[in-house]
């Protein structure tokens, strides 16, 4: 499965990146394609080109503010979740994906 994911914080520090360090992780043991962008202090960070998008077969917003752009996912299928259940529970999101 080829998944794009966002993932963002209030703060944009901590929490967004070991969010999509958790997805990563997880995706790679799975067996499935990612790849994460960051928003937060520092901006938008590894930014999904449209490319990314149009080949992806799910999105997962891990997030806990307002996704910036967001438009560009529409009409694909869309999981969204907290920052903290990425972390913990990665395997959830996964879960959810492949329904």
């Amino acid at each position: 499965m080829k998944i794009v994911a966002i993932t963002s914080c209030p703060t944009g520090i901590a929490h967004t990146y070991m969010a999509a360090e958790a997805l990563e992780k997880k995706a790679k043991e799975l067996g499935h394609a990612i790849k994460v962008e960051t928003q937060g202090s520092m901006g938008i960070e590894n930014e999904l080109t449209s490319a990314d998008v149009a080949a992806a077969d799910c999105v997962i917003f891990a997030a806990d503010i307002d996704v910036e752009k967001k438009e560009r996912f529409e009409g694909k299928k869309i999981i969204e979740v907290s920052v903290q259940h990425a972390i913990k529970h990665p395997e959830k999101v996964f879960a959810q994906a492949q329904n």
